[in-house]
């Protein structure tokens, strides 16, 4: 009886202990649960906070981009239906602005050499890379011994700076055409033509004038008297301006001769960088009123359907020096001494032409 009453008490307690559990837990459960319903909620909130700033922020870049897209389309349209070679430079920043270095003879040799840039090579496929532009003529040159060596290194370096420029001229000369060709006039071609009357410094918007300015210089031309007025890079004002065509200034920056006259108060125009010193001849000779018959016999080859003839255009530039013809003279030896006119017809390579800035 005694053993069977402790049993029943056993079994009462172990009751109870199973009921206090289950009760403790039941009470520990409903209390952290709203902690974790509120947990879960802010946690849901938190990424919803996240998700939408996430796709707020991916939204903001798609439509960055899309908008930056646009830009890069409407500049490429604009670009080559304006003119890819305007005034204002579409490589950047003006060539002016840059901070020019200057290479040694050997280095600039070697980085010929590793171009494959030989004069040979360029007369045989009449293409030359824009890519071995310089800014300045070594200093060494004056002081190659070998007059022929010294005569190659110098043309490697002027050619593709001249047959740039002109290549320049040759688009805005295609663009005045195809305008003159138009039966109405669009705002933005009178704009541009606008542009032009100024820079070729044509006046009451005289487009015959316009179209006789706006011509190259014959490369052979531009050689021989950059050759004749630098003693093949060797002069002062070469080396130490720039100036490869020996152009005078009353008031720019310049260069004082050394033994100019007392009473005589110009200059020798500086130029930062040797392209610009090609831009301001060949602005020159298509502008200034000493070469209005220059300009004229251009004019007549080119309605002549003839090859512009650097041995005839030399005649009328007898005003350019004040020896006169004697200087005419001098620059058809070195034209034809150095059989420059097979440069004439040499173009540019177009994978040099840089248009990846374009974009």
């Amino acid at each position: 009886m005694k053993k069977n009453f402790k049993k029943k008490q056993d079994s009462t307690n172990l009751n109870f202990l199973k009921t206090l559990l289950s009760s403790l837990i039941i009470i520990l459960v409903f209390s952290i649960l709203p902690i974790s319903v509120s947990f879960i909620k802010e946690n849901l909130k938190s990424n919803e906070v996240v998700l939408n700033s996430s796709k707020k922020s991916f939204n903001e870049i798609l439509d960055k981009q899309s908008k930056k897209n646009k830009i890069i389309q409407d500049n490429i349209k604009g670009r080559f239906s304006w003119n890819i070679f305007d005034d204002i430079d579409v490589f950047g920043k003006d060539e002016e602005d840059q901070d020019p270095q200057r290479l040694s003879a050997s280095t600039i040799e070697e980085l010929f050499r590793e171009n494959g840039y030989n004069l040979d090579t360029v007369k045989k496929t009449k293409l030359v890379n824009a890519g071995n532009q310089l800014t300045k003529l070594p200093k060494e040159l004056r002081n190659i011994e070998s007059p022929k060596k010294r005569k190659k290194l110098f043309i490697k370096i002027v050619l593709p700076l001249i047959i740039e420029e002109n290549l320049k001229i040759r688009f805005d000369r295609k663009k005045l055409f195809e305008i003159l060709n138009k039966n109405n006039t669009s705002t933005r071609d009178k704009a541009w033509l606008e542009l032009k009357f100024k820079q070729y410094g044509v006046k009451n918007n005289d487009l015959a004038k316009l179209k006789i300015r706006m011509d190259e210089i014959p490369v052979s031309l531009a050689i021989a008297q950059a050759a004749k007025e630098t003693g093949w890079g060797s002069s002062r004002f070469a080396q130490e301006g720039n100036a490869l065509f020996g152009q005078w200034t009353w008031s720019g920056e310049g260069i004082k001769p050394l033994e100019v006259e007392k009473d005589k108060k110009h200059k020798v125009a500086k130029f930062k960088i040797l392209k610009a010193s090609v831009r301001a001849y060949q602005r020159n000779l298509n502008t200034h009123s000493s070469y209005k018959e220059f300009r004229i016999e251009r004019a007549i080859q080119r309605d002549s359907d003839e090859k512009l003839d650097s041995l005839k255009l030399v005649n009328f530039l007898k005003n350019y020096a004040e020896t006169g013809i004697e200087y005419t003279n001098v620059l058809k030896k070195i034209i034809e001494q150095n059989s420059l006119k097979e440069f004439d017809d040499v173009n540019i390579l177009p994978t040099s032409l840089k248009m990846k800035n374009l974009i």
